[in-house]
């Protein structure tokens, strides 16, 4: 049985050529990167070309760059330290963010007693960017955490216009774009962010390592304390070979954008087109949605929806369901909540997501098994 994997957005296959550098690294440079010796020196070395690659790509500088296990980390470790350190009374974010940083928010709200509120989604998806420049009107000391692209619908938010009026509203901004590095265009010397997230495992790199951005003038507190690694922000000895690893899949991802991106855009739209032939009823959860995440609400029978993915599973294939039920619960998506009503919300919907190792033939595959659901 053919093994079908349309779920890119929750992680993706390892680039073989990642897989080779983090061999390469782990047989060869297996120094402590604290240590003063030669051995040692030749492991952080790798970690600051590693770092200088990754803001290179990202048009800003190298020392702005901090490494982290991972996106949710780096969530935490940037809204803890804006409320705890820099004086923050509010956040401004979206009830349709990725739970890293919903949960994170949900927290300090309780410990610090910060003021959250929260910007209107529309029925396609889109922000109400008319209600967050009303929400920013105000002088309390502000932080805005809405992402790039949402993980479920891959809608589109425009970081630009958001960094814009941050600024004239003297707010700092934090972006989520997990969805988003390595799969466009991102030039943070143009863009008025101050915290970006990221995770390796998104763009064809290893699981369990990521990066923030915190633009130049911010200092971090520490939540772990221990060592002087990166600039005595984040203690503990650094994972060289996935750091190393981050950054090949980080540049690969940017050397074959154009040609991966107009791939992976003609699958999505081959795969819309076979469902609306097939399931003329189909629709696509949100609009003006990045090229590699499509969510669609099934017309098939609520009764069919808690087991969707029990069913293409068995058969090989590996999609997310964003709606209705959730790993076997019936808690409906808190994304899907704000822009789905009625019925509808208990109706099946399928977040199918892409990446340049998928083919026509899996798409083929998977509108086979649904008609047969």
């Amino acid at each position: 049985m053919k093994k079908v994997y349309l779920d890119n957005a929750a992680t993706t296959p390892i680039r073989q050529e990642v897989i080779d550098e983090m061999v390469k690294v782990m047989q060869l440079e297996y120094g402590n990167p604290s240590s003063t010796h030669s051995i040692g020196r030749s492991a952080k070395a790798i970690i600051e070309s590693s770092r200088k690659t990754i803001a290179k790509l990202l048009h800003c500088q190298a020392s702005e760059i901090l490494f982290t296990s991972s996106a949710t980390e780096a969530t935490n470790w940037i809204l803890r330290s804006a409320v705890r350190d820099f004086g923050i009374k509010r956040i401004i974010t979206s009830k349709i963010e990725h739970h890293a940083t919903l949960y994170t928010i949900q927290a300090l709200e309780k410990e610090f007693n910060i003021v959250v509120d929260y910007v209107k989604t529309l029925s396609d998806g889109n922000l109400d960017y008319a209600h967050l420049e009303e929400l920013l009107k105000s002088e309390m000391s502000t932080l805005v955490s809405l992402m790039h692209v949402n993980n479920e619908t891959g809608v589109i938010n425009d970081c630009k216009r958001i960094g814009e009026l941050c600024r004239e509203n003297k707010a700092l901004f934090h972006c989520d774009t997990v969805q988003s590095i390595g799969k466009t265009e991102i030039s943070l010397s143009e863009l008025n962010i101050d915290f970006l997230v990221a995770s390796a495992h998104k763009f064809h790199g290893p699981k369990g390592v990521g990066f923030a951005f915190v633009k130049k003038g911010f200092v971090l507190q520490p939540i772990l304390f221990g060592g002087e690694q990166e600039k005595g922000w984040r203690a503990g000895t650094e994972s060289v070979h996935q750091i190393a690893g981050m950054a090949k899949a980080l540049e690969l991802s940017y050397l074959h954008l154009d040609e991966e991106r107009k791939y992976i855009e003609e699958l999505k739209s081959y795969c819309f087109e076979q469902l609306k032939a097939n399931f003329p009823a189909v629709k696509q959860n949100g609009i003006t949605t990045f090229y590699n995440i499509l969510n669609v609400l099934l017309p098939f029978d609520e009764t069919k929806t808690a087991m969707i993915l029990f069913n293409l599973d068995i058969k090989g294939i590996a999609v997310s369901r964003g709606s209705a039920c959730q790993s076997g619960s019936q808690k409906p998506s808190h994304v899907l909540v704000e822009m789905i009503t009625g019925e509808n919300l208990k109706k099946p919907s399928l977040r199918i997501s892409f990446s340049h190792y998928n083919t026509k033939e899996d798409i083929d595959i998977l509108i086979t098994c649904l008609k047969e659901i």
